[in-house]
């Protein structure tokens, strides 16, 4: 599958358990859409996902990848310490100026 860069950064950073979150990959003042809190700018996108793995010690790799109205979706499998698990979840991505600026994530 051959993922846009900043979506590529942001599962290949997901692989590592204790890494670094990939804030490199986001828009200074993106914004992360996640279990219901809206996380904005890359130090509370940070924030969310060193918490989100301490909480869940969960990795996701993709399946596959559509794009429509400007938005990229990516269907992923989401395993980690949580009911369920594994589980499909769904990211979806907008993109501009080779950054993430958006970022929802859900079933």
């Amino acid at each position: 599958m051959d993922l846009p860069l900043p979506i590529e950064t942001f599962f290949e950073a997901d692989k590592n358990l204790d890494g670094a979150a990939p804030v490199s990959a986001f828009a200074t003042n993106a914004t992360v859409m996640d279990e219901g809190q809206t996380h904005v700018g890359r130090i509370a996108i940070a924030d969310w996902w060193r918490a989100a793995k301490r909480k869940y010690r969960h990795t996701a790799a993709p399946l596959d990848m559509r794009q429509s109205n400007g938005l990229i979706e990516v269907r992923a499998m989401v395993t980690g310490d949580f009911p369920g698990s594994p589980a499909p979840l769904t990211f979806v991505f907008a993109l501009a100026d080779g950054y993430i600026v958006s970022l929802k994530i859900g079933a």
